[in-house]
């Protein structure tokens, strides 16, 4: 079974190997207009960002995971 390189974040399909970091925690500064309070920050290469909520970054990491193989692991990932 082949895994896309393709990822839908926020109704965008993004190369996953466009994402250069998946934040751990929601974002939070305190501005009382911010409209990304709560949400998490997937960092793209050329200094953009895509925002959503626990279960997007859950799946995007998911995806880089399988994508990438575990790097705990002797084995590849499944390129078939």
């Amino acid at each position: 079974m082949s895994q896309s390189p393709l990822i839908v974040i926020d109704d965008k399909h993004v190369p996953l190997y466009r994402i250069v970091w998946v934040s751990e925690v929601p974002h939070f500064c305190g501005e009382d207009d911010c409209t990304r309070e709560g949400e998490y920050e997937i960092r793209l290469d050329v200094d953009d960002s895509l925002w959503t909520n626990a279960s997007g970054r859950d799946q995007v990491i998911a995806a880089l995971a399988a994508w990438c193989g575990d790097p705990g692991s002797d084995e590849g990932p499944d390129w078939s």
